[in-house]
């Protein structure tokens, strides 16, 4: 046991340098990812949201809109990332004469649309949740659906599915790992790598699963620590002048 907790060590010593470009390369597309997922799941929320209007073109466009939004969120929340990521990655080859897109940009856009799938579901989610009345007292003072969601219901709603939002940053920096597939140089593509220079498979993907469950064990705690802080206090005490009281009786 000790000597392969030595060989552990030593692996890590060694090749950290391949680990620590790993870790980056792999925290660069799970927060790009997730921030460029949350940005279309709340534009697609807005939009999926939208008043049916009385004017019977504008009604026809946001029924093709919803439903394209529709598909899209089907199709990329029923199948996997690995097979999304080489169809997209080796598509984009396909009909470019065999050129390919540079690996990092396309892992970002890759995580990017899969999470703007699971995001939209969230975000509607979100805005559902919000109280009707909400609503009715922004449109009664004069504020569009656009107005209104932004400065009335998008703030509430974020509120609502931070944990969501957490979960999903966690799981995308797990899930960086099937880019191997079309050879972007994450943390698993460099884990791969040094097991097949050293032969020590075991060891080599031992520090891999301790530097994954480091990331994701330290961003869930920070995170929390964020949403409580957010939450403010469990208890609320109230000052107030019973001179002022008095008053207003």
């Amino acid at each position: 046991m000790v000597e392969f907790i030595k060989e552990v060590i030593n692996i890590f010593t060694e090749y950290r340098g391949y680990f620590l470009q790993g870790i980056g390369y792999t925290m660069l597309i799970a927060l790009s990812g997730t921030v460029i997922g949350l940005v279309i799941g709340l534009i697609t929320g807005i939009i999926r949201t939208i008043p049916t209007s009385k004017n019977p073109i504008i009604r026809i466009l946001l029924k093709i809109v919803n439903a394209v939004i529709s598909i899209y969120v089907e199709v990329f929340r029923g199948t996997p990332m690995m097979v999304q990521s080489m169809v997209i990655f080796w598509g984009y080859a396909f009909m470019n004469n065999g050129a390919t897109l540079p690996l990092i940009p396309a892992g970002i856009f890759i995580v990017s649309i899969n999470t703007g799938a699971y995001m939209a579901e969230i975000v509607r989610g979100g805005i559902i949740s919000i109280d009707k009345g909400q609503f009715e007292g922004a449109y009664s003072i004069g504020m569009n659906h656009w107005q209104t969601m932004l400065h009335v219901i998008i703030p509430q709603t974020m509120r609502n599915i931070l944990p969501a939002i957490s979960n999903e940053f966690v799981i995308n920096i797990k899930d960086t790992s099937v880019l191997n597939v079309i050879g972007v140089t994450e943390l698993y593509f460099f884990t791969a790598k040094i097991s097949k220079m050293t032969w020590s498979i075991f060891e080599t993907y031992v520090v891999a699963c301790v530097i994954y469950f480091i990331l994701t064990f330290t961003i869930t705690r920070l995170l929390r620590f964020i949403e409580h802080k957010i939450d403010g206090p469990s208890s609320y005490s109230m000052n107030i002048d019973e001179d002022d009281v008095k008053e207003d009786r």
